[in-house]
């Protein structure tokens, strides 16, 4: 399942707009969105929406993060809390849900995600099997330095 996580407290207060901040607006459009876009398989759904607090991208509001087992993830920042800024994060959404590794070549972007990228992140398992790797670069040069 893929994982879209908005941030509801995104955006200013003096910003807000009937009480919500634009962060919960634009969770809202979100929310919209998906049940627009047709991202199932077999009838069952494979994005889901979560809300969070903060992504401490406060700087960068309104933001979002993609997140999927085994992929890369994406935070992305500087969104406008309207319908174009949801279409866009959804449509990169389904190139992310087709590619093994989360990496959506750049031709295929939507140009409404296209400045917004705040960090991209490596999958747990390439964070592990990296780490084991320097582990073991690490233990050889010491053997050789005390061999």
């Amino acid at each position: 399942m893929i994982t879209v996580v908005v941030c509801t407290t995104c955006g200013q207060q003096e910003d807000s707009v009937d009480g919500k901040r634009p962060g919960e607006h634009f969770a809202n459009r979100v929310e919209e969105a998906l049940k627009q876009h047709a991202l199932s398989d077999v009838g069952e759904p494979v994005v889901q929406l979560q809300r969070t607090r903060c992504l401490m991208s406060c700087k960068r509001s309104c933001s979002a993060a993609l997140h999927q087992s085994g992929k890369y993830s994406y935070v992305f920042g500087e969104f406008t809390p309207d319908v174009d800024s949801a279409e866009a994060l959804l449509d990169f959404t389904a190139g992310y849900r087709v590619s093994e590794t989360g990496q959506v070549p750049f031709k295929q972007w939507p140009q409404g995600i296209k400045g917004h990228f705040v960090a991209r992140i490596p999958p747990l398992q390439f964070a592990e099997a990296a780490g084991r790797a320097e582990s073991s670069i690490s233990s050889s040069k010491s053997e050789v330095s005390h061999g």
